[in-house]
């Protein structure tokens, strides 16, 4: 393991988790609903909010494997990574011009802004295997969101202090503060990307003459990828296995805060809360990345999913703000090794030769399953009329996932994955 590029490969996540925490989780929401929506029904606001979400995902979705295909052909993983990072760089920074009413530019830069971070983490996922030895992937995966969420908390408490001690930084009101918030972290996102943009060189591979477009290639790869992932059976049922239990972990992170306001818990608790999280999550991930070198990643990952099911436990049973520390501590306890470890396992069993493309699947697999949790929740809320029903119909969710994850041979998928040829590949797609 070779710690220059290592190191600069993690602190690419210190960077741009800041993207997550403070416009994806914490600011830009409230920023959103108060200010940028001003004049806008309060339904209308926080639909409006929900549909550029769901255009953004949808976008990186769609274009993930394409790119994902282009990149691994041209040998260009790195460029892809960089054009999409300084997208979310600059769509952070420009939400300093939104002003009150102007909705429509603070959705279009939301979108823009998570399909540079969602689009740059497809590429930042793929170096992992090109970063990290077979013996250390499982550690530096989990050193990645540890830093992740060292970085993300860190420039979040300093953001909730601009808005809060507005007068600490010399601004003038909380709204000036805010915007602040959003500069720092386009700036904060750049600084910690240079070391992998200057450190982490791309192995070129030889490839055969171009006779078609990149699109048409991308496309080609991909409808390949699709035929050829079948054959990869354990790559597969983790896949699919992960499907059904990150839906669960993605409804969880974005159904906490609205589930806590529904049973009367304030704000204020909601945003302590979030950066408890976040901080618990530090050691937590690291412990993970340290516990799967001792009895196994898959072991490791199976524990973190039932911890899953205990927090489902205390969230049907919680009544109060104390109860929602408590449950914030044990998301930051398993949260990051669960991403970690998932993302170390994938990368076992991918063919050397496509990792951006597999990725690509892997990001449009954490993108589509986050679809059906919140859909569910909210439907068995609906035909209950109750949410602590909602959150109790997640267990299906994991309890699905861990017993497909029972059937997963990791090291049986790294061999079939060291068994796939580049030349064949290669000289298919051309024809």
């Amino acid at each position: 393991m070779k710690k220059k590029p290592v190191m600069s490969w993690v602190l690419y996540d210190f960077g741009n988790s800041a993207f997550a925490t403070t416009i994806m989780a914490a600011v830009l929401p409230v920023f959103y609903y108060d200010v940028a929506a001003k004049g806008v029904d309060q339904s209308l606001a926080a639909s409006y909010w929900g549909y550029s979400q769901s255009i953004a995902v949808l976008l990186v979705a769609v274009l993930a494997p394409v790119l994902g295909a282009i990149s691994d052909y041209t040998s260009s993983k790195k460029k892809f990574l960089m054009f999409f990072a300084f997208l979310g760089m600059l769509a952070s920074v420009f939400l300093v011009f939104v002003g009150d009413g102007d909705y429509l530019l603070a959705s279009l830069l939301l979108i823009i802004g998570t399909i540079g971070f969602s689009g740059g983490n497809v590429f930042y996922d793929a170096f992992l295997p090109e970063v990290a030895d077979h013996k250390s992937i499982d550690k530096v995966s989990s050193w990645g969101f540890a830093f992740g969420y060292i970085g993300g908390g860190l420039l979040l408490a300093v953001n909730l202090l601009m808005i809060m001690k507005y007068e600490w930084f010399g601004l003038p009101d909380t709204l000036a503060g805010t915007r602040l918030a959003f500069v720092s972290v386009g700036v904060w996102w750049l600084i910690f990307s240079i070391p992998l943009f200057k450190n982490i060189i791309e192995v070129k591979k030889q490839n055969p003459v171009r006779t078609k477009s990149y699109p048409s290639i991308g496309f080609t790869r991909v409808k390949q990828t699709f035929k050829e992932i079948r054959q990869f059976k354990h790559l597969l049922l983790f896949l699919l296995a992960f499907w059904l239990f990150n839906d669960g972990i993605s409804t969880i992170i974005k159904m906490a805060t609205i589930y806590g306001r529904d049973i009367g818990i304030d704000s204020s608790s909601l945003i302590l809360a979030l950066l408890i999280t976040q901080f618990v999550g530090i050691p937590c991930t690291f412990f993970f990345g340290f516990l799967a070198g001792k009895i196994s990643a898959k072991k490791a990952l199976t524990i973190s999913l039932y911890v899953y099911l205990a927090i489902i436990g205390l969230g049907y049973f919680m009544t109060s703000a104390f109860h929602f520390y408590m449950l914030a501590i044990c998301v930051g306890i398993v949260q990051g090794g669960a991403q970690s470890l998932s993302r170390s396992i994938f990368g076992r069993m991918v063919p050397n030769d496509r990792h951006a493309e597999y990725f690509g699947f892997y990001g449009i697999s954490a993108k589509f399953s986050a679809i059906f949790g919140p859909f569910i929740f909210a439907l068995v809320g609906q035909l209950t009329g109750s949410s602590r029903l909602g959150i109790l119909s997640l267990l299906v969710f994991f309890i699905a996932g861990i017993v497909l994850l029972k059937f997963v041979n990791v090291e049986e998928g790294e061999r079939q994955a060291k068994e796939q040829t580049n030349p064949l590949h290669e000289t298919t797609v051309e024809t």
